[in-house]
């Protein structure tokens, strides 16, 4: 039998990451109102066998008697799908809509 060497390394934590910048207000190119809604749900009933299917809900509607930041807010009361599942779309104030695709 032969003997076996460990050796063990400790390392310091690293330090705390340093705070995000403040941008100033002043020139901050972003001043607008930014309001988000979610479109169509885009989830693929079908994954499962290899196709592509999807429900037809063309818009998220949160349950009526859900607070919002709970976990019912989340659910889509046409479909029942997580609100991740529909299509995010910014607006800003100026009217501008610009979409994001989060998948």
């Amino acid at each position: 039998m032969t003997k076996r060497r460990v050796v063990l390394k400790r390392e310091e934590p690293l330090p705390p990451p340093p705070p995000p910048a403040q941008p100033d207000s002043a020139n901050s190119s972003n001043s607008g109102r930014v309001h988000v809604r979610y479109g169509e749900c885009q989830r693929n009933h079908a994954a499962n066998v290899g196709g592509y299917a999807v429900d037809g809900c063309r818009e998220f509607m949160a349950v009526n008697e859900a607070e919002e930041g709970t976990e019912a807010s989340l659910t889509c009361a046409a479909c029942g799908c997580h609100r991740n599942f529909h299509r995010r779309v910014v607006e800003t104030e100026e009217g501008a809509a610009s979409y994001s695709d989060c998948e």
